[in-house]
Order: C-alpha cells, then structure tokens, then sequence
C-alpha cells in the first residue's frame, strides 16, 4: 500500500529556499522605494538637495529631482532665501513632466493654495476677511484679499454709505457718474467683509460688506420678525433709497416702503422726500419667505386726504389749483395737500386742443372746476374750460 502525506507536509516554494530571490520578492513587495505617483496640482514635502542662485532642486521622491525656478521661486515665506540643503518644504506640482522630462514645481503657487485654503475655512466659519480695493466699476468693486488672489464686492453688497450720493441710490441703468466716482475713491482703502461664494476652480470669489456693517443687527433682527406681525406699526431708519422706493430698517428688520405705499400724494422723486439716515414709522403690511421679503407702509399711518377732500369739496365747486405735470392727455392738478386731480385735453378748451402743453404749464396756477369726486377709484376729474 503507498504511503500517505502527512497533511502538515507542505509544498515548499522554490523561492524559499533562494535567499538572493527572498531579497528580491521583499524588495518588491516594499513600495517605500519605489517612485511616487504624483500629478499636477499635487501639493507634496520634499527636500532640498540643491541650492543655486536662481532656482532649487528638490526630491520629492519622484523618478527624478524637481526644480523650483524664476516666478515659481517667488514666495510671502520670510525665510525662502534661507533655504538650504537638506531643509524639508511643501512643495506645488506645476508638471510632472515637462517638455524636456523635468519635473516642475513651485513655492509660489504652494502659498497660493494656502491661501485658498484659509479661505476656505474662514467661509465655513463666517470669519471676517480684511481686503484692499484694487479698482471699481459699475458693479462694484474688485479687492486683492491676498498676494495673487482677488475677490469682489458688488454694489448691493457695500455698506450703504459708500453707494448712495446725495441721498439717492443708483442701480442697475440708472447708476450714475457721482456713483462711480465714490466707488472709485474706494481704491485703497480695506474693507472688512466676508465670503458669500468661494470657487477656486473658476477663481471666483464674492464678497459682502453688508453682512459685517449688519451682523449686529441679526439677533435683533430674529426677535423682531418672532414678535411682529402684519398691521404693526414699528420705528426704524431709512437705510437706502431707489427709483422704487424707499428701504427702512426697523429693529434690526430690513423692508422696502414701494413708491407706491410712501405718500397719499403722486410721488415722482423718492430722493425728495427722504435721505439715508432718516427716522420713519412704518406699518408692517407683509412678511414673505420667511423675514426675507418685508414690506412696510409709511401712507397708511397718515390721514387720507381723499377723506378731505370728499367732505371739503363738491361736484361744480371752482377751486385754485397748480399744474404738476403735463402729459400728452392733459395736465395734473393739485387742488390741495395730496390732492390731484386731471383736466383731460378735451376739458382744456372749447377749441380743439393737439398739444395740452400750449394751454398750461408745469407750476402755472389755474383755477379748475371739479366734476367727479371717486373715493373707490381715487379719481378727481377737473375742468379748465367750464370755469
């Protein structure tokens, strides 16, 4: 009967008993020795091992030395002359292989992903970013935040004393010269702000100012909007003025007043009524999207003179009056303190009327019949060929 193997036996590897092919399987299997794999964009330690007047080599453990030369040299580290062989530094892969097979790195670019870095941690942590206005335009302006790296600060985003001239703001069409002109005396000066939006791969960075000048406002703000409702009345400022209205900050809660919820009279300047800065009542009348959208009323706190005017003056009355504008179908009248009313170019004269600016002008005073009084319309009719 043949003999059986014993189980325990093993088979043993050729290999095993080779100690020249042993070294060499262990040599194999340690990656330590072997080159990294590294690409570009990469930010690895190396060391120097070589130091000369224009440029620095530096093993990185790649197939070959890398070499740190002319603007890729530039860095905001104090000791980069000091540099010496033997020293260990980060390093930024700007090639792996270059034309001529040469691995190409920077200490420059290495700082500027630092940079990069840091301000990616101060978005997430909403630090405050000092920077320094480096030119402007009609959009706002552009800051250097640090050594290669430039955000920028939109209009809307600037504290509102640097965008409004003259108690007036401009924006979009309507930005005017004088508006440019603040902009550009901004060139200089630094400005604390934080990060809105932040993509290195675009290179793009917003900025807001608004949200440092207005951090104080924000637990007020969140009490405010907790223990209001629509039909409050609140005290606040004036915090910006457009074409379209007027912005109230009240307790700590910004909202816009619209040209239209301003005054019972016909508005045509909101600039000639306000300025940045002064106190106002307003009357909370809606709140949207969670305290993002506020309207306020200024109007509804004030009488309305259609009140008046329908106790004070009757249909046939004859009254004195001044012209306010003139449009190409009549002229607007004021008869009282916010009380206009139109003469249609057919009741301007008994003759026919083509242009209504060659019977009246702006500032004349007229004297006027009243026709229709209409509470529900808010429509006054006058007469200047019935008088």
């Amino acid at each position: 009967m043949p003999k059986t193997k014993d189980k325990s036996d093993k088979v043993k590897d050729p290999v095993d008993k080779d100690p020249l092919k042993a070294q060499m399987r262990s040599y194999l299997d340690d990656s330590d020795h072997l080159p990294k794999k590294i690409s570009a964009g990469d930010i690895v330690e190396g060391t120097v091992v070589d130091v000369r007047p224009n440029s620095l080599l530096v093993d990185v453990g790649y197939k070959s030395e890398g070499v740190i030369a002319g603007k890729e040299l530039k860095s905001d580290l104090d000791d980069v002359d000091a540099l010496k062989v033997g020293d260990r530094i980060l390093v930024y892969v700007v090639t792996p292989e270059d034309e001529e097979g040469q691995l190409v790195l920077s200490l420059r670019r290495t700082e500027a992903a630092r940079h990069w870095m840091k301000l990616e941690t101060a978005k997430e942590d909403n630090d405050v970013v000092e920077v320094v206005v480096v030119e402007s335009n009609n959009g706002g302006v552009i800051c250097d935040l640090c050594e290669g790296i430039r955000g920028f600060i939109p209009t809307s985003q600037l504290d509102a004393s640097r965008v409004y001239a003259n108690g007036q703001r401009m924006v979009g069409h309507d930005i005017s010269s004088r508006v440019q002109e603040r902009l550009s005396s901004l060139v200089g000066e630094k400005i604390k702000t934080r990060i809105i939006e932040l993509d290195r791969d675009k290179n793009r960075i917003i900025l807001s100012e608004k949200m440092v000048t207005q951090a104080r406002d924000l637990e007020k703000r969140e009490n405010t909007l907790r223990s209001i409702k629509e039909g409050d009345v609140l005290e606040g400022e004036v915090s910006g003025i457009t074409p379209f209205g007027v912005f109230v900050n009240a307790q700590g809660l910004e909202g816009l007043v619209h040209l239209s919820e301003l005054s019972w009279d016909k508005v045509e300047n909101t600039g000639d009524l306000y300025g940045v800065g002064d106190k106002v009542k307003v009357q909370v009348i809606g709140i949207t999207d969670g305290g993002k959208r506020v309207a306020y009323s200024i109007k509804r706190l004030q009488e309305d003179p259609w009140e008046e005017a329908i106790s004070k003056y009757k249909i046939g009355d004859i009254v004195d009056g001044t012209v306010q504008k003139v449009v190409n179908y009549g002229a607007f009248v004021r008869i009282g303190e916010g009380l206009n009313g139109l003469v249609h170019i057919s009741e301007m004269s008994n003759n026919l009327v083509r242009n209504p600016r060659d019977i009246v002008k702006e500032g004349e005073k007229v004297k006027v019949k009243i026709l229709s009084v209409s509470k529900t319309e808010r429509h006054l009719g006058l007469s200047l060929k019935r008088v």
